[in-house]
């Protein structure tokens, strides 16, 4: 299926897929604001999400801010093509999705949390896209390192769908799989937003819906070690694209 302007607005079939590089994308050995490794390796403890909603510069800033996030990375995932680049993902004939990779300590910042800043700071119903930002690489989706964040994923997504039934939005679309390759992004979309001369610029459309507290979700209680509700990151209003460079 194609869009205006001939671009591709479903998923390639691997017949259609570009067939990419053996290359992997060179990226800096740290990451540009927190100084910390941007591909390892990660202190004993560190454990890894993967999050798409939306353009993935401002998806990244809004994670690499939360207390506990030891490192954050953009890249590419969810497509069949290997080692894509920008330009051939937003082609629409690789499959990936934008994406943000987040080292954190689970001792400081849950995977709940992580949820609650995922769920709010986009439309999750959406379908291909964000706000103007149309296409498959604009798509919602968190990708599982294991089989417990995949419980714990569908369970708020199951709590989130309910709230925005309530304030008459459709069904969620984001896709919750287990976790594919990751493909680096290049490197001067690493961190973009805190680069000099970078363009202050943030597609997602919020709904403005609270998440409900992890106590709410439908989970049994050996998961409760991930479900921690730290105050410092409940309180912050994810509704805002967190746009604005230092």
């Amino acid at each position: 299926m194609f869009g205006l302007f001939g671009k591709k607005t479903g998923l390639p079939t691997p017949e259609e897929a570009l067939p990419g590089r053996a290359q992997a994308m060179l990226v800096p050995a740290k990451h540009f604001v927190l100084g910390t490794p941007l591909d390892g390796p990660f202190p004993v403890g560190i454990q890894l999400a993967l999050f798409g909603n939306g353009c993935f510069w401002g998806t990244e800033k809004q994670f690499w801010q939360l207390p506990g996030v030891y490192s954050t990375a953009v890249g590419y995932a969810g497509g069949l093509t290997p080692n894509p680049n920008y330009r051939e993902v937003c082609s629409g004939m690789t499959g990936h999705n934008e994406v943000v990779r987040v080292a954190y300590d689970p001792d400081r910042i849950s995977y709940a949390d992580l949820l609650k800043a995922f769920w709010e700071s986009h439309d999750p119903t959406q379908g291909m896209g964000q706000g103007p930002d149309r296409g498959t690489q604009y798509r919602s989706g968190i990708y599982c390192y294991t089989p417990e964040q995949k419980q714990i994923a569908l369970a708020s997504q199951a709590a989130y769908q309910a709230v925005l039934k309530a304030k008459g939005y459709g069904a969620i679309t984001t896709e919750i799989i287990d976790a594919p390759t990751f493909y680096f992004a290049e490197e001067y979309h690493q961190q973009y937003l805190d680069k000099p001369g970078s363009r202050p610029y943030c597609g997602a459309q919020p709904t403005g819906a609270d998440l409900p507290h992890p106590n709410q979700w439908n989970l049994p209680t050996e998961l409760q070690s991930h479900l921690t509700a730290h105050p410092e990151v409940w309180s912050k209003n994810f509704a805002e694209c967190p746009v604005v460079p230092h």
